[in-house]
């Protein structure tokens, strides 16, 4: 059976066992033990005891949840924020205000009863929300901007540490000479623009240093001249209401191309849930996925990811296939 180790433990269960061991079956006093171990002479003593006690399985981490929880909200009560989550969709605040409760006790009722998120049902209807998809592929495609700190030279916080990756932030500032308006170095920001196509999961990016009309437009037409070598003609474009997608620029190159502009309804970040989820795969498979030594370095990497995506990646949403698989032109798929 395997353990989780806490996030912040100094020590991984296996080396928790082998300074138990040195105390206990070796003689050594708890503090050397500590100090083999960086470890305080407290924590030496907790293993070894725990060890006595427990033998080896002691040495994994224990919940942290109390074993007594008195002021637990009565299940009656449990049932009567169930029933208004079900019925009338409410939320935590709504539902604390009907029952005179606060929402954090709704929302905490909620996650223990799974149902803090109205996932699978639509909150305006009531109904199921109906997993749409388009026919063919150029149908709809789905725009957006995915926006990402640069990473600076010597690696970024995340894998470096704190201190290291400001101390990076810094000399990466001062050779590029950018400031914020607190004059903090700023080393920037990567504007990722990516287009998907709502019936393959097609996926084209494009990095760029801002987000302005002129770029959305350029990476529009970029985007449907590579669609269209890939025998995909793009009938319409779903964006959300950024600055750049609300210009007349966007709208004369939309009518340029002979593509239908859409948009998606304000504050419902749903209606372009694909590429959504799409960031997110990005993120975790591309830019956050390894350490990368500069922001180049990372750039470099995300044309090799692009293709890993369309070409191999099993998609879940489309019967594990690739994407690419999706697309008319049969003979094109691996070019």
């Amino acid at each position: 059976m395997s353990h989780a180790t806490h996030s912040n433990a100094a020590l991984t269960p296996r080396a928790r066992l082998r300074l138990a061991r040195l105390v206990v079956e070796h003689g050594w006093p708890p503090a050397r033990a500590a100090e083999r171990y960086d470890v305080s002479w407290r924590t030496a003593k907790k293993w070894a005891e725990r060890y006595r006690a427990e033998g080896p399985d002691g040495m994994h981490d224990r919940s942290s949840a109390p074993r007594h929880q008195p002021n637990r909200t009565p299940a009656p009560v449990v049932r009567k924020i169930v029933h208004l989550r079900w019925k009338q969709r409410l939320g935590p605040i709504a539902i604390g205000d009907k029952l005179g409760m606060p929402a954090s006790t709704v929302h905490a009722v909620l996650v223990r009863c799974r149902i803090n998120r109205l996932t699978h049902i639509d909150r305006a209807t009531g109904e199921p929300i109906r997993r749409y998809e388009h026919e063919k592929p150029g149908d709809l495609i789905h725009v957006d901007v995915k926006k990402l700190g640069k990473v600076p030279d010597g690696g970024g916080w995340r894998y470096v540490g704190k201190q290291q990756g400001d101390k990076n932030r810094s000399a990466t500032a001062a050779r590029t000479g950018e400031r914020n308006k607190h004059r903090q170095p700023l080393i920037g920001t990567c504007y990722l623009h990516t287009v998907i196509d709502d019936h393959s999961r097609v996926a084209y990016v494009e990095a760029h240093d801002d987000e302005t009309k002129e770029t959305a437009t350029l990476v529009l037409r970029n985007a449907t001249a590579w669609f269209a070598e890939r025998g995909v003609t793009v009938q319409r474009v779903l964006s959300d209401n950024g600055s750049c997608y609300r210009s007349h620029l966007w709208r004369d190159t939309c009518t340029d191309l002979d593509i239908t502009p859409k948009k998606t309804r304000p504050y419902r970040p749903q209606t372009n849930g694909k590429i959504e989820r799409f960031h997110r795969t990005l993120a975790e498979g591309w830019a956050f996925k390894k350490f990368y030594n500069s922001e180049s370095a990372r750039l470099a990497a995300l044309p090799g990811w692009i293709h890993e995506y369309n070409h191999h990646r099993p998609h879940s949403a489309i019967g594990k296939a690739a994407p690419i698989t999706r697309l008319d032109n049969l003979a094109g798929h691996h070019s």
